[in-house]
């Protein structure tokens, strides 16, 4: 049975899970259970971390970022360095999303209200309001084009 954790804030872990020691987290998150959540990481208000994840230390989300089960941040370019010094952390901007399953190199950032889509491996910036999927990913739409698509789809549930 998962056990729920306070975090504070209005925020919530759901055991099992890894907070590495001095995580901030904003208010109104919740982090999955199996999730492993590194050293020195902040977390914005709104975010959600769903199951399996890991964010390596030093990760910085901004608000309302989705991060979606068993997806992976990195920090190390050559592992296992074994050198903190050298490790580059990923930085996620306010409401961008990360697909279940997709991984995001060591130095890389998402930008504002991006996707990543699930399975992808994002090994440059990504800028923001754009979607990229695939391996490695590339630019697929604008994120406005992926909530239209969204949209569309929902209302119709698969009829067509």
């Amino acid at each position: 049975m998962n056990e729920r954790i306070d975090v504070g804030a209005e925020s919530v872990a759901w055991s099992p899970c890894h907070l590495g020691e001095g995580l901030t987290v904003g208010r109104e998150c919740s982090i999955g259970a199996l999730a492993h959540i590194g050293r020195n990481v902040r977390l914005g208000n709104g975010c959600r971390i769903q199951g399996g994840a890991y964010i390596a230390d030093g990760s910085i989300l901004g608000s309302n970022v989705f991060i979606g089960p068993n997806a992976t941040l990195l920090n190390d370019l050559y592992p296992p360095s074994k050198d903190s010094t050298k490790w580059l952390p990923v930085r996620v901007a306010s409401g961008a999303v990360v697909g279940g399953g997709a991984t995001v190199v060591a130095g890389v950032s998402i930008g504002e209200n991006s996707v990543l889509g699930a399975g992808a491996t994002l090994t440059r910036n990504l800028p923001k309001n754009e979607v990229w999927v695939g391996t490695p990913a590339r630019y697929h739409s604008t994120r406005e084009e992926y909530e239209r698509k969204g949209a569309r789809e929902s209302t119709t549930n698969g009829e067509d």
